[in-house]
């Protein structure tokens, strides 16, 4: 193919060369088409805009595709005489749309600008999570900006998950997320029989607009509401998981062998004389971890192996695609969504007693003080010598317990060995100021119809801090390790409270005389001093609660700015790569550096806004599930009196979190009293303009039952007046299989 010089006129394109090494024949970047139009002032033809560029005819369909993505990402937009302009220039503002249960929206601006919001006439012509373009037409009521939809860039939704409705002859679906709230008329003559009532999948096959609602096709009959396991398939549907591999994948794990063979071997080290043991929770079936520790002169040796993920699953392999478009495994109660098929996260890569496993470990160094003072990480054959829990290890360093069989009690002096080493890395904890928030974990109990029988408390002993703080240190030193190496990765990040966040913390600690320390910056100590300068009072939950509050969440991105919580400038997920495609992506820019190379998943900072994604998208989805099983939990129990603590304060009530049961639940503002209530989000009250009485956060109260509506979600209170009030106590969080930050 012959290769044409480029034009004078094309290689003004500021971004030229980077185009140059992408393409042979380059067109021109997305910032040059920008430029130029901007400095036409006016819409442009696609024709005048081919002449500008000096556009060959060779490459008109190639530039018509870059022009289409670029309005699909709503960079250009035409307007009806198809002529190309800025947005910006036309006041238009794109974003996503999210819609509200009670039929009004908001658009989330691409450039991160204050959210518009939508009234319900808007948003009868989208549905949640499509994008749009917005025109600014004033400010609600509320003071924000409100606007019109111009023009719908993206549809998000081509399958939605709902219950059969039917009215009048007429069948619809009633979608199960609440934030799309247009029923969907299901199309005449489908070929799949459906019966009020039956929970469904519906392919979208007309979108909506503001003269018609969506129309779609049922494709997927899943059974009755209330059928065992249906919450959880609901949830995968809601919220778009990836639950069935594809065939490529399967494929690929099908022909992966059994076992660990010696070709797998080649340049590794050999540790199988080395007694690594797991150490993990009752029901645990991927182990991904394994530890050792010894004494030493003047500290310790840390030994952390962790599963060899990326000897198996290569980049662009068919198991890496799903594995990345899964982003981790998923969590719910008595079903796990796993990341990876059964035989890698089950059986080669799970970290099995007494059978050969490939592992990346970092072989650690720690000082008498809990100092990192050396490390190397290196890849190895290794093998468990003991698949051990939590509570067991627990109750042998307790003396509550004795081991019975002869590999246990050999095993003794390396458990007293790491847990020595755990008490100094607790104390270096300390001292560098990690922020340690109280939590009462929980966890379901089940039946065998599949139904909650009971919630129970979720004590965490020191095998497992022991566990965090050994993952904590291999974190670190993977962290360090691509920093100093200048191998890009992904870190894990933790900012500190934005300013708005911090105002309102400090204003509100004011009314109990107290301050937080490090003025307009304050650091993860100044946190963790205060939380030890609270402890005892009766407040304490309060106080914990609006302080965790302040904080931004965890996510990944290759930009450091550090982990704030856990007090370290750099930190990283190393340590569960059966789990989580971070870690994955981690170990693979640890093998690039030891083998001298450097390693790309293609664009690092979109590969952690996906990471960060899916693990809300996890979130979100057990949720759900949660929140179902616990109505379902709470339907007996309707006409009961509890007691509980306030856990949120919200302008339409208060949320009250049951003591023993684990339940939370509304009391509505119209419960609240025979008054009006002001709702102050600065002070986390409401309060009563006639009586002044006041419901704030932490407060204790007892609620009766009222309501506990499977379809909606909701478990309602109202409060028991008579009763007297309870001792203090904790809201609960629900238990999770490690805490997300180890």
């Amino acid at each position: 193919m012959s290769i044409t010089k480029p034009s004078a006129m094309r290689r003004r394109d500021p971004h030229f060369e980077r185009e140059l090494k992408r393409y042979e024949q380059p067109l021109p970047s997305r910032e040059y088409v920008l430029q130029v139009l901007g400095e036409q002032g006016k819409p442009v033809s696609f024709e005048a805009l081919c002449l500008l560029l000096d556009i060959r005819t060779t490459e008109l369909d190639a530039f018509q595709r870059r022009l289409r993505a670029m309005e699909r990402e709503a960079q250009l937009l035409r307007n009806r005489k198809a002529c190309y302009l800025l947005p910006e220039r036309a006041s238009l503002i794109a974003g996503r749309v999210e819609g509200h249960p009670d039929g009004y929206g908001f658009l989330v601006p691409d450039d991160g600008s204050e959210d518009l919001s939508l009234e319900a006439r808007q948003m009868s012509k989208v549905l949640h999570r499509d994008r749009a373009l917005v025109r600014v037409v004033g400010v609600d009521r509320r003071g924000r900006r409100e606007g019109v939809i111009v023009e719908v860039l993206e549809r998000a939704n081509s399958r939605v998950v709902g219950r059969v409705l039917v009215e009048h002859g007429i069948t619809l679906v009633v979608p199960e997320d609440r934030r799309i709230n247009q029923d969907i008329l299901v199309a005449p003559d489908g070929p799949i029989p459906v019966r009020a009532g039956e929970v469904v999948t519906v392919e979208i096959i007309e979108q909506p607009d503001r003269h018609a609602k969506p129309i779609g096709r049922i494709v997927e009959v899943l059974g009755n509401y209330a059928d065992p396991g249906m919450e959880i398939e609901i949830a995968l549907r809601k919220h778009a998981l990836p639950f069935a591999f594809s065939e490529a994948a399967l494929a690929e794990a099908a022909h992966l062998p059994e076992q660990v063979g010696q070709y797998d071997w080649q340049g590794r080290v050999d540790l199988r004389a080395l007694p690594l043991v797991t150490i993990d929770g009752e029901t645990a079936k991927d182990f991904d971890d394994a530890v050792f520790a010894e004494p030493r002169e003047q500290g310790w040796r840390l030994v952390v192996a962790i599963a060899d993920v990326g000897h198996y699953v290569r980049p662009g392999s068919a198991l890496d695609r799903d594995a990345q478009e899964r982003g981790n495994s998923v969590y719910f109660p008595r079903r796990v969504i796993p990341m990876l098929p059964e035989k890698l996260s089950n059986g080669l890569c799970s970290l099995n007693p007494g059978v050969d496993r490939l592992a990346m470990v970092c072989d650690m160094t720690i000082d008498g003080s809990g100092e990192i003072t050396d490390y190397r990480f290196h890849e190895a054959v290794f093998r468990s010598h003991a698949r051990l829990t939590y509570d067991q290890v627990w109750n042998w360093l307790a003396g509550v317990e004795s081991p019975a069989s002869e590999l246990h009690r050999h095993l003794q002096p390396q458990l007293q060995a790491l847990y020595g080493l755990f008490q100094v890395l607790v104390q270096a904890r300390g001292k560098r100021g990690a922020i340690d928030f109280e939590t009462i974990e929980t966890m379901m109990l089940f039946n065998d119809q599949g139904k909650i029988e009971r919630i129970v408390p979720v004590r965490r002993n020191d095998a497992h801090r022991l566990i965090e703080e050994c993952m904590l240190a291999a974190n670190v030193c993977a962290s360090d390790f691509l920093q100093t190496s200048k191998q890009a990765c992904l870190y894990r990040i933790h900012e500190g409270p934005t300013p708005e966040k911090l105002e309102a913390l400090r204003n509100f600690l004011k009314e109990f005389g107290i301050d937080l320390g490090g003025g307009d910056d304050p650091t993860a100590r100044d946190y963790a001093e205060l939380l030890d300068s609270i402890k005892g009072r009766p407040d304490a939950h309060l106080l914990q609660t609006v302080m965790l509050r302040s904080l931004r969440q965890a996510m990944y991105s290759p930009d450091n700015v550090g982990h704030f919580g856990l007090a370290y400038e750099h930190y990283t997920h190393f340590t569960s790569p059966i789990r989580r495609y971070p870690d994955l992506l981690v170990h693979r820019s640890i093998k690039a550096v030891l083998a001298g190379q450097q390693y790309s998943p293609g664009k690092w900072e979109e590969a952690g806004l996906h990471c960060s994604m899916t693990e809300r998208r996890a979130d979100e989805a057990t949720r759900d599930v949660s929140n179902w099983l616990k109505c379902y939990y709470m339907r007996e129990r309707i006409g009961e009196s509890f007691a509980g603590t306030i856990a949120a304060v919200v302008p339409f009530g208060i949320f009250v979190a049951l003591d023993e049961v684990y339940v939370e639940g509304l009391v509505h503002v119209s419960e609240l009293g025979d008054e009006y209530f002001q709702f102050d989000s600065a002070k986390h009250q409401m309060l009563g303009e006639r009586t002044g009485r006041r419901f704030r956060l932490g407060d204790r109260v007892r609620v009766t039952l009222v309501r506990s509506d499977l379809e909606t979600g909701r478990i309602d209170f109202v409060l028991d007046e008579a009763a007297s009030p309870a001792n203090s106590g904790s809201p609960a969080t629900d238990f999770g299989q490690r805490r997300r930050d180890f």
